[in-house]
C-alpha cells in the first residue's frame, strides 16, 4: 500500500527502556572506522557538534545539521512484486549505520546520527529528530525540522499525521505543539502559526486559499527571511492547532500517481513563532514592597523571539516510474527543480564554497536560515526497501550525507522588553502612591488623636481648677459669714442698756463712747476683710492665667517630644537600610570585578573549555565557590567582603526584614563555607549554622530556602559540622523542605546536603529514624538529572557506610535502604543514560550485595541481573571488578545463577 501517510506498521515492538532526552545539548556519536578488509566503503560526515542549547549569551555557537534516516516497511504491492528479492538496504541501528546493496555481494555503508527501522514508533522518531530542536526553540533559538525523500516513503506520515484514529500515530507537528504549549506561560508568552505551501514556485496560504501569491521578504540588515502576507493565527490550546492543521491539509494539493495514490504536489511549510518574556540575569531584581530605595537596582526584562519551521517536502520522482503527464508533469518538473536547487545549496555549503545559490528557488530562499544560517536544523530522510527504487534510495542517502556536513551558527534573538518594564514601573509607582496615601492618612489620624488627647487633658485640668476655685470661694465665704456673725453678736451685746447713776443722775456719757469705738473697730475690720477678699480674687485670677499658660506649654512640649522621637526612629531605620544596601553594593561590585577579570583572562588566552570529571560516591559534591586568588594576587570577592564587613555583621543580616538582603547574606555565607574549612569553623562558632537552620524552619520563601539549603550543604562537607546539624534537628528540617519544595534547584541543594550526611558512619541509624532516606526517595519525583544524581550519590554513600559497618561487625541484619523501599528505584535506574546517576547506583548495588543477608531481597527485586550486567558492561574497571568479586563471593548469588543457567 502506498499512500500519502504511507508508513504501515508491521507490528508493535516492545522497548525495554524508553528513549529519553532530558537536554537538547549533545554530541553526534559516530562508530569507529571499519577495516578495509571487509569490502565496505564507509562515508563519514563532519565531526562538528550538534551545538549546545546551554549558551544564553549573544554570541553564536556552532551546530551541525543533524540527519536521521527512516525506513518505510514494505507495502502490499511490494510484498507481491518483490517477494523473491531482498531489501535494497540493511539497517544497523545500534551502530547508527545502514548498508545499501550495489549487487548480491557488494554493499556501500553510510553512517548517520540516527538510523530508524521500519518498526520505530512515531514517539521515538519525534524524540530522536525533533524534540532537541523544540527544546532549543523554547530556549530562544530558531529551529527547523525537514523531511526529504522519494514520493511514497512516509514523509507526510512522519511530520503531519494527526493521530485521530490512533493517538500513537501523531506526527512531529502535533507532538511539537504539545511540548511547546506545556512549557510556556499563557500570561507572559504567546504562540502564533502560519501554514503555507510552495506550489509550482508560488507561495500560497493554506489557511486562506484566496491568498495565493505571498511575497518573500529578506531583511537587508540582518538577512532574516519573512513572509509578511501570510495569515497568522494565535494558538491557545492543542484543539485549535489541530483544527488549523485539518484546514491546511484540506487545501493542500495532492494527486494519484503510480508510486503514491495521494502524492503531495507541493512543499508544505508550518511556521511557529514563539515569543517568551525572560529576565536578563538572576540577580537583576526589582522591589515589590514599595521601598523607593530599591528602584535603582538593575533590571533587564527581555523578550526572546524564536521560530520553529517544519517542512514537509514534496517527494522526488522519476517521470518514467510515476507516469506523470500533462499538468502533473509540469508539477513534477517544478518539484524536481526546487529539490535540485536545494541540493546545490547544500553541496555548496558542505564544500565551503564562496557562493551559495539560495536565490535559484523560492524553497531555498525560505530555508536560507535553516542551512548555513542561525537555526538548529534536524533532517529526516525517508527511504523505501524496494530494490526497484535503489537509484532513488541512493540519491536520498547521498543527500542526507551531504547535509550532515553543513554547520550553522546558532544565535538567540533577544529584545529589550520596554512594555514589560513600563508595566512593572507603573505597578511600582501605583504601590508607592498607595503607600504614601496610607502613611499620610496614618499621620493625619495620629495628629487627630494627639489633638483629642490634648483637649481632653486641658478639659480635665480646667475642671479640676474650677473645683478647687469653687471650694476656696466657699471657704472664704463661710469664713466671712462667720466673722460677720461674730461681729453682729458683739454689736448686739454692746447695745444693751447700760445706765450709770452718778449723784442720783444717769450718766450716759460712758456707754455712748464705748459703743462708738466698737462700731469704728468693726467698720475697720469689715474694710480689711473686703480688701483681703479683693486681693484673694486677684490672686486667684493670676493663678488661673498662669495655669492656662502652663497647660498650653505642656501640650506643645509633648507634641514636640513625640515628633523628635519619631524623627529619631526614622533616622535609625534609614541608617540600617543604608548599611544593608552598602553591603549588597559591595558584594555586587566585587562580583562584577571578578567576572570582568575572568573575561579578560579568557580573552587573553583565546578562550578555554570547561570540563568536569566524575567523582566517586564517597567524595563531596563539586563546590560552587570563588577561587581563592584572582589575577595578580588579589583575594576572592567573598573573602574581601568578609574582611571589609566582618562575619558578625554578615550573620546579623540573615535576620533582616528585607528579603533581598537576606538572600545576599545567605549567598555570602554559602560561598565563605565553600572556600575553606577554616571559614566553616568560624561560621559555626559564630552561630551561623543555627541561623541557617532557623531560616529553613521559619521562612516559606523559595529563594531563601534554596540558598539556605545550599549553605547547609557546604557546611555538611565537614564531619564535625555533620554531627552539629543532626543534633540541631537539621535532617528533619531538610526532610520537611524536600516535601514542600517543587523547584529543582532547591531539591538539588537539599539532596546534596542529605547526601553529605549519608557519608558519616556515626549517623546512619539517626539519619534513617529522622526520615533522611524517605526524604531522598521522595525527591526523585522531580525527575531532573542533577537532582537524581545527588539522590544516587546519597544512596551510594549510605550503602558504602553500611557495607563498612557490616564488614567490621558493627551492624547486622538487612540493609536499612532495603527496609525503606529504596531497592526498586535503585534497580530501575541502574542503567540510566546519565553517567553520574548510573555510576553512583552501580556502586550502591555492589555495596549492598557484599552483605549476604541482602542477597535474597536483591534476587527477588531483580538486582541480580543488574549486577551481572555491571560485571560485564560497566565502563569503569574498578566497579566492574567489584561486581565480579561480589557475585563470586556470595553462595546465594552463585546458586541462583546456576539455577538460571547464567554463564559467568
Amino acid at each position: 500500500m502506498a499512500s500519502r501517510n504511507g508508513v504501515a506498521q508491521r507490528g508493535a515492538v516492545k522497548l525495554d527502556r524508553p528513549v529519553s532526552f532530558r537536554t537538547s545539548s549533545f554530541k553526534s556519536r559516530l562508530p569507529p572506522s571499519q577495516s578495509p578488509g571487509n569490502g565496505s566503503a564507509v562515508r563519514r560526515s563532519s565531526p562538528a557538534l550538534f551545538g549546545s542549547a546551554g549558551s544564553k549569551d549573544d554570541h553564536a555557537v556552532p551546530g551541525r545539521v543533524r540527519v536521521a534516516v527512516r525506513l518505510r516497511p514494505r507495502n502490499a504491492e511490494e510484498m507481491v512484486a518483490d517477494a523473491d528479492f531482498a531489501d535494497c538496504v540493511e539497517l544497523q541501528p545500534e551502530l547508527k549505520r545502514l548498508k545499501l546493496r550495489k549487487n548480491n555481494w557488494d554493499l556501500d555503508t553510510y553512517e548517520f546520527d540516527d538510523v530508524l527501522t521500519e518498526y520505530a514508533s512515531q514517539k521515538r522518531v519525534y524524540e530522536v529528530v525533533a524534540k532537541p530542536v523544540v527544546e532549543s526553540v523554547l530556549d530562544g533559538y530558531n529551529g527547523t525540522v525537514m523531511a526529504y525523500g522519494q514520493t511514497g516513503t512516509g514523509k507526510t506520515f512522519t511530520l503531519g499525521r494527526l493521530g485521530e484514529e490512533d493517538t500513537s500515530d501523531r506526527g512531529i507537528m502535533v507532538r511539537s505543539m504539545e511540548d511547546i504549549l506545556a512549557d510556556i506561560s499563557p500570561e507572559t508568552d504567546s504562540i502564533s502559526v502560519s501554514y503555507l505551501q510552495l506550489y509550482m514556485e508560488t507561495l500560497q496560504d493554506l489557511l486562506d486559499p484566496t491568498n495565493d501569491n505571498i511575497p518573500i521578504v529578506e531583511d537587508p540588515r540582518t538577512g532574516d527571511v519573512s513572509v509578511p502576507g501570510a495569515t497568522i493565527v494565535e494558538i491557545k490550546d492543542q484543539h485549535s492547532f489541530l483544527e488549523l492543521l485539518r484546514c491546511g491539509e484540506a487545501h493542500r494539493i495532492a494527486a494519484n500517481t503510480k508510486l503514491n495514490t495521494e502524492s503531495s504536489r507541493s512543499h508544505a511549510i508550518l511556521m511557529v513563532q514563539v515569543k517568551r518574556s525572560v529576565l536578563g540575569r538572576e540577580d537583576d531584581v526589582s522591589s515589590e514592597n514599595g521601598d523607593p530605595s530599591h528602584l535603582t537596582k538593575p533590571f533587564k526584562p527581555l523578550v526572546r523571539k524564536s521560530k520553529l519551521v517544519v517542512v514537509d517536502l514534496a517527494g522526488s520522482e522519476r517521470i518514467q516510474k510515476s507516469g506523470s503527464e500533462g499538468h502533473m508533469l509540469e508539477e513534477a518538473k517544478c518539484i524536481n527543480l526546487s529539490l535540485s536547487a536545494l541540493g546545490k545549496c547544500i553541496n555548496s555549503l558542505a564544500e565551503n564554497s564562496a557562493h551559495v545559490p539560495f536565490r535559484d528557488s523560492k524553497l531555498t530562499r525560505l530555508l536560507k536560515d535553516s542551512f548555513g544560517g542561525s537555526a538548529r536544523t534536524s533532517l529526516i530522510v525517508t527511504i523505501g526497501p524496494s530494490p526497484r527504487h535503489r537509484g532513488e534510495t541512493a540519491s536520498t542517502i547521498l543527500f542526507g550525507q551531504r547535509a550532515m556536513k553543513v554547520e550553522n551558527m546558532l544565535k538567540i534573538k533577544e529584545e529589550f522588553d520596554y512594555k514589560s518594564l513600563s508595566r512593572k514601573l507603573e505597578i511600582q509607582v501605583d504601590k508607592l502612591i498607595a503607600e504614601n496615601e496610607r502613611q499620610h492618612k496614618a499621620f493625619e489620624d495620629e495628629v487627630e488623636r494627639i489633638n483629642l488627647e490634648s483637649q481632653k487633658r486641658i478639659s480635665e485640668v480646667e475642671r479640676n481648677f474650677a473645683d478647687a476655685l469653687e471650694k476656696e470661694r466657699l471657704k472664704c465665704q463661710m469664713d466671712y459669714m462667720e466673722a460677720v456673725k461674730e461681729l453682729e453678736e458683739k454689736l448686739v451685746s454692746n447695745q444693751k442698756p447700760n445706765h450709770c447713776l452718778v449723784d442720783g443722775k444717769w450718766n450716759g456719757e460712758g456707754p455712748g463712747l464705748s459703743v462708738s469705738k466698737e462700731a469704728t473697730e468693726l467698720q475697720e475690720l469689715l474694710q480689711n476683710e473686703i480688701d483681703l477678699r479683693k486681693m484673694a480674687e486677684e490672686e486667684l485670677k493670676n493663678l488661673k492665667g498662669q495655669l492656662g499658660l502652663y497647660t498650653q506649654s505642656e501640650a506643645g512640649g509633648d507634641a514636640e517630644i513625640l515628633k523628635l522621637h519619631k524623627l529619631l526612629e526614622e533616622e535609625a531605620q534609614q541608617k540600617k537600610k543604608l548599611e544593608e544596601e552598602i553591603i549588597i553594593l559591595r558584594s555586587q561590585l566585587l562580583q562584577s570585578n571578578f567576572e570582568a577579570e575572568q573575561m579578560r583572562r579568557c580573552l587573553d588566552r583565546d578562550g578555554s573549555g570547561n570540563g568536569f570529571t566524575g567523582l566517586d560516591s564517597s567524595m563531596p559534591p563539586v563546590r560552587n565557590s570563588y577561587p581563592k586568588d584572582i589575577g595578580n594576587g588579589q583575594k576572592a570577592p567573598v573573602s574581601t567582603l568578609f574582611e571589609q564587613v566582618g562575619l558578625q555583621k554578615i550573620l546579623s543580616l540573615l535576620e533582616s526584614e528585607d528579603a533581598n538582603v537576606r538572600i545576599h547574606a545567605v549567598k555570602v555565607v554559602a560561598n565563605l563555607a565553600a572556600e575553606a574549612e577554616a571559614n566553616q569553623k568560624r561560621i559555626v562558632e559564630a552561630g551561623g549554622l543555627t541561623s541557617l537552620l532557623m531560616l529553613l524552619r521559619s521562612f516559606e520563601d523559595e529563594t531563601v530556602r534554596r540558598v539556605a539549603a545550599g549553605a547547609i550543604a557546604n557546611l555538611a562537607m565537614n564531619e564535625a559540622n555533620q554531627e552539629l546539624i543532626m543534633a540541631q534537628g537539621g535532617i528533619s528540617l531538610l526532610a520537611t523542605t524536600a516535601a514542600d519544595a517543587d523547584d529543582a534547584q532547591t531539591l538539588r541543594m537539599v539532596a546534596g546536603a542529605i547526601a553529605n550526611l549519608c557519608g558519616n558512619d556515626k549517623l546512619q541509624t539517626k539519619l534513617r529514624s529522622e526520615g533522611g532516606i524517605k526524604a531522598l526517595l521522595g525527591i526523585v519525583r522531580c525527575g531532573h538529572p542533577d537532582v537524581l544524581s545527588q539522590v544516587a550519590r546519597g544512596i551510594a554513600n549510605f550503602a558504602k557506610c553500611e557495607s563498612r559497618a557490616c564488614t567490621q561487625g558493627i551492624k547486622s541484619g538487612r540493609s536499612l535502604l532495603i527496609q525503606d523501599g529504596a531497592l526498586p528505584w535503585i534497580v530501575q535506574n541502574a542503567n540510566d543514560e546519565a553517567a553520574p546517576i548510573r555510576r553512583h547506583i552501580e556502586l550502591a548495588l555492589c555495596h549492598l550485595a557484599q552483605h549476604e543477608v541482602n542477597a535474597k531481597d536483591m534476587i527477588s527485586g531483580g538486582a541480580l541481573w543488574e549486577l551481572v550486567r555491571i560485571s560485564r558492561d560497566c565502563s569503569r574497571e574498578d566497579i566492574r571488578s567489584l561486581a565480579h568479586r561480589t557475585l563470586n563471593s556470595s553462595p546465594t548469588f552463585r546458586a541462583e545463577m546456576r539455577r538460571l543457567r547464567i554463564d559467568y
